[in-house]
């Protein structure tokens, strides 16, 4: 049996290089659903030496905000390598995720989600083949968390999406797809809506794509891909998408193969990697050894292979599926006589050296694409000034307040020339019907680029303060020719 004895604890004495690993237990099931893992790991053959670490629940309770002590970074930092159960994450209000903390600290940029089919496991679409993966960008997007009040009744969260991040992710699908003897890669965008944003994740994608010959790649918007996912799952192959997409198909792609708890999820970044099952902490049953464990099982299947112990991850993954396969299962699969989770896993150990019906799938290291920011750095051509967009607060009848604009306007080189509330214009009138609330984008115009600096905007935002609240300026360029800001519903 495996004890858990203070860090590094060797987990197999054979004469293998142990991989250094750090485990965090987590919060909720975890604990119980981490021990039988790394025990079933050993028993696989694997060759780790672990660190136990703490985050989540105990270190928001003792005062780190993060919920991740600095000793637990110290160890992640050293390690580059990390199994972890599930953490709380306070909803609405309270400290920041611990998950998304490891993740952006140490630039896991790519979160790898299989799907796949399990035997054993009934669901409506079992029987159809499915086996997938989702890629999901992992550290920007609306994800970033940077968002702010703009007026008492209107909130802003940007949407972030980088050049660098675009690269890295688009290029790991295409690497995983190499890896694992995939040929088509898809990627979901929202690229007709959010032309600068998701545009950007599309074009990164199709540049890459051209490096990659032997991959199939296209395109499908992000609520078609949701639409045909749920029609025809087994034509999809690799879907890489940005964070918050990604986040939202991948528990609908594990609601396809039984649930969350059949949901394992790697983390992968150039110097740390982390392996975690997708579901939460589930408090209402912890301690009540009924959790189902396969996730996190799973999981740490991911990480032997990702340091290239093959043979204990085939081994553990067909003890598994043999388990399945012999109807034995936990209280979240239909099915009759569940068993808990310490008689999941003694299941899983007594079948350690069988061999399923259902093969395991080839695999080959992930190539990881080593782009840093220089490398995804594009110096524009020219950059021409063509205004602001200045974000006004007020409760003004927008008549009023778009001839007030235009008088400040007169004493500035800038004119007004629209203003839009939530995207839509409404000066100058269009003729439409929108519901107005206190947050107002004015757009002001530079007719002689010349005469655009800095003491303008200045002046225009002192005369505008003047009269309103404003909260928010954005400079307006085209670069290389191109408008580098979107235009509203209806301008013209």
């Amino acid at each position: 049996m495996l004890m858990l004895m203070t860090s590094p604890h060797i987990l197999n004495d054979g004469n293998a290089s142990p991989a250094v690993l750090t485990v965090i237990a987590g919060d909720g099931i975890g604990p119980e659903i981490m021990k039988p893992t790394l025990e079933l790991m050993q028993a696989a053959g694997a060759s780790l030496a672990i660190e136990y670490a703490e985050a989540g629940t105990a270190s928001f309770e003792a005062g780190v905000t993060s919920g991740v002590p600095e000793e637990t970074i110290e160890s992640v930092a050293r390690t580059g390598l990390v199994l972890k159960g599930p953490l709380m994450t306070p909803i609405g209000s309270g400290g920041k995720s611990a998950n998304v903390t490891l993740r952006k600290l140490f630039e896991t940029f790519a979160n790898i989600r299989p799907v796949r089919e399990m035997p054993g496991v009934p669901t409506p679409f079992a029987g159809r083949g499915i086996d997938l993966v989702i890629v999901r960008e992992n550290v920007e997007d609306l994800y970033a968390g940077i968002e702010h009040m703009q007026t008492p009744d209107v909130a802003q969260c940007l949407k972030l999406i980088s050049r660098l991040g675009s690269q890295r992710v688009v290029r790991t699908a295409f690497e995983l797809a190499r890896a694992e003897g995939r040929k088509d890669v898809a990627v979901a965008t929202k690229a007709n809506i959010m032309k600068m944003t998701e545009g950007m994740l599309q074009r990164e994608f199709e540049a890459a794509a051209k490096d990659y010959p032997d991959i199939n790649a296209r395109h499908v918007l992000v609520d078609n891909c949701a639409h045909l996912l749920v029609r025809y799952p087994e034509s999809f192959d690799v879907i890489v998408t940005s964070n918050m997409n990604g986040d939202i198909l991948s528990d609908l792609t594990s609601g396809l193969v039984g649930g969350l708890g059949f949901a394992p999820s790697a983390n992968l970044g150039n110097r740390v990697a982390i392996f975690e099952a997708v579901h939460g902490s589930a408090p209402d049953i912890a301690g009540r050894d009924i959790a189902n464990p396969t996730a996190l099982m799973m999981s740490a299947i991911m990480l032997l292979r990702h340091v290239g112990q093959f043979g204990s991850a085939e081994t553990l993954e067909q003890a598994l599926l043999c388990t399945l396969s012999d109807g034995v299962h936990t209280g979240d699969v239909p099915g009759e006589s569940p068993v808990s989770t310490s008689a999941f896993a003694a299941a899983v150990g007594d079948r350690i050296g069988r061999r399923s019906a259902v093969a395991s799938r080839e695999h080959q290291p992930i190539v990881l694409p080593q782009i840093s920011r220089p490398d995804a750095r594009r110096e524009p051509g020219s950059r021409v000034k063509k205004g602001v967009d200045v974000f006004v607060e007020t409760t003004q009848e927008v008549d009023q307040l778009g001839a007030g604009l235009e008088q400040i306007a007169t004493v500035t080189p800038y004119r007004l020339s629209m203003i839009s509330n939530r995207g839509t214009v409404v000066w100058p009138n269009t003729g439409g019907m929108t519901e107005c609330v206190d947050h107002f984008r004015c757009r002001f115009v530079i007719d002689d680029a010349s005469t655009w600096t800095e003491e303008s905007i200045y002046g225009l935002l002192k005369a505008i303060g003047a009269q309103h609240r404003w909260m928010h300026v954005e400079k307006l360029e085209e670069v290389d020719g191109v408008a580098s800001y979107s235009r509203a519903q209806g301008e013209r």
